[in-house]
């Protein structure tokens, strides 16, 4: 996972953003000028992606507006296959002929690939869908609010922010919509229209005598919504311990950055924490990184191919692990689903960027690995005879891959909150909000930091805690899991900026779970001086 924030397109002024796209119809001609003249060249296989990207991005400090990035991005990939051999073109010139030439130009890359190409492409089936379309939910097109409103709201989260304690305070919002069209040689014609959005703040507090400064970062999570995630129309809040509120589907801004402020105060004169073993409960804004992490890129089937191994890593669940049948990835309460389909989440789209349907599929069951993240052109290695529909290009002049989906661990079917959690644990940290980490090549040893940590003892929170990291290995972590929250308690996590493949491209992906228990997991001091 990455923390950069790529812009993909060129500056242009907010009210361009809301111009509409490219008839459906006109789409329509354009993508068989491609096709066509692919197959004139000797394709068996062409796929053309005709996209619109736009971001609004807005960056502000304490009382000033530092930045608003306008962007927009439109042009034509094309990828063929020729003498079993991928090729791929793009080109910004949307017109007939430029669209042809691109099609010529994908086929020679491919023609000239295959002289050193060993092995032939092979595609799993997929029926065409014909003439389809798909749209993010929303209920309010956040492209549509005014900047100043906007602004309003950032400005607002800083000065209640200030209000309650923060030295320094940064407020950013993010907004993206792909506006896409996929045609294929198998007879697809997909439009698709996709909104995402995330909200998030840093808030900083700092003791002047001793010059120690704390922070606490926003506890929201990037949503596949429309601006109704902040405007109070799709409330649903869920109570925590210490007055903290778990956001599902909404996220009051405001509120989550005055409750910052004072517990980033707080953080300064919270207590250090005594390394050892502690029954750990993981609240799902903190476990979605965990996931994503451990369970999320190692069951990327490229990865454990060795084809990420130069840039990203590659994995330790290997293809002998998961061809027993019986490798115990985790405790049998521990059940782990990949999906492009779950409501509200950043991955949840109707087709992939190779025209295959959304899916749910099981990476684990019942604790043992039992699959992996799979496209077209991967699936066979595996025995299997479809895609899983996790084929995404980050831009129109990027080629699309395997990118994960939604990773998520399915909540218990015991009635359980998180009160009822931890009044069960005797020696334990309760851990909410994202923070640094480590993990190796192999997605294997790990380290996690958080936002919030409040120590457990005898079923009661005691006090805020400071300092806390936790060190394991998937294998030996996942197998500690020993509780699980019920389906009332299951929210979301989110990146907007995973990045992965040479070129880097970034994806948005959601991770949900429940609050979740861990136990006998070791736990450092990361303040203590060497």
């Amino acid at each position: 996972m990455t923390a950069s924030i790529p812009v993909l397109g060129n500056m242009v002024a907010p009210e361009l953003l809301l111009e509409p796209g490219v008839d459906t119809a006109v789409k329509k001609r354009l993508a068989d000028v491609a096709l066509n003249a692919a197959k004139s060249q000797g394709a068996t296989y062409t796929d053309v992606r005709i996209g619109r990207y736009l971001q609004q991005f807005m960056f502000t400090r304490e009382q000033k507006v530092q930045n608003i990035v306008n962007a927009e991005s439109y042009g034509v990939g094309i990828r063929v296959i020729v003498d079993g051999t991928w090729g791929f073109a793009a080109t910004s010139d949307v017109t007939p002929d430029a669209i042809a030439k691109c099609a010529q130009t994908a086929v020679a890359i491919a023609k000239a690939n295959a002289r050193v190409q060993t092995e032939p492409v092979v595609l799993a089936p997929q029926k065409g869908v014909g003439e389809v379309s798909w749209k993010t939910p929303i209920q309010k097109n956040a492209f549509e609010i005014p900047v100043q409103q906007k602004v309003d709201l950032l400005m607002k989260v800083n000065s209640e922010a200030m209000k309650n304690g923060g030295a320094f305070v940064t407020s950013n919002l993010f907004f993206v919509n792909e506006q896409k069209y996929f045609a294929s040689t198998d007879g697809s014609y997909i439009d698709q229209d996709i909104h995402r959005i995330w909200p998030t703040f840093t808030v900083s507090a700092v003791d002047r005598v001793t010059g120690k400064f704390k922070t606490r970062d926003a506890i929201s999570s990037p949503m596949g919504m429309g601006y109704e995630y902040l405007d109070g129309l799709t409330t649903e809040k869920i109570p925590a311990p210490n007055g903290l509120v778990g956001y599902r589907n909404s996220y009051d801004m405001v509120e989550d950055a005055t409750l910052a402020a004072k517990q980033v105060k707080e953080k300064l004169t919270a207590k250090t924490v005594q390394p050892g073993k502690y029954d750990l409960v993981l609240d799902p804004n903190h476990l979605g990184l965990t996931i994503h992490e451990s369970v999320g890129h190692p069951t990327e089937l490229d990865r454990v191919l060795g084809y990420e191994a130069n840039y990203a890593g590659t994995s330790f669940a290997t293809l002998d692990k998961w061809k027993t049948k019986s490798f115990k990835y985790g405790s049998p309460l521990v059940n782990i689903v990949a999906d492009k389909k779950q409501p509200h989440t950043l991955g949840a789209v109707g087709y992939d960027d190779e025209g295959v349907p959304s899916k749910e599929w099981n990476l684990i069951k019942d604790g043992v690995l039992v699959n992996y993240q799979a496209i077209r052109d991967q699936v066979a290695i595996i025995g299997e005879k479809e895609s899983h529909g996790c084929c995404y290009a980050d831009n129109w002049n990027s080629v699309q891959f395997q990118r994960m989906p939604n990773v998520s661990l399915k909540a218990g079917s015991e009635k359980r909150s998180v009160f009822d959690m931890i009044k069960g644990v005797e020696k334990g940290i309760y851990i909410i909000g994202r923070g640094s980490y480590s993990i190796d090549q192999q997605r294997y040893n790990f380290q996690f930091g958080g936002q919030l940590f409040y120590e457990i003892k005898n079923g009661e929170i005691t006090g805020m805690l400071d300092d806390v990291a936790y060190q394991s290995n998937t294998q030996e972590f996942w197998n500690s899991c020993a509780q699980l929250c019920d389906k009332d308690d299951y929210r979301m996590f989110g990146s907007f900026f995973d990045g992965k493949g040479q070129p880097s491209q970034v994806s948005a992906v959601s991770h949900g779970s429940p609050t979740t228990r861990f136990n006998g997991v070791n736990v450092i001091n990361t303040g203590r001086k060497i």
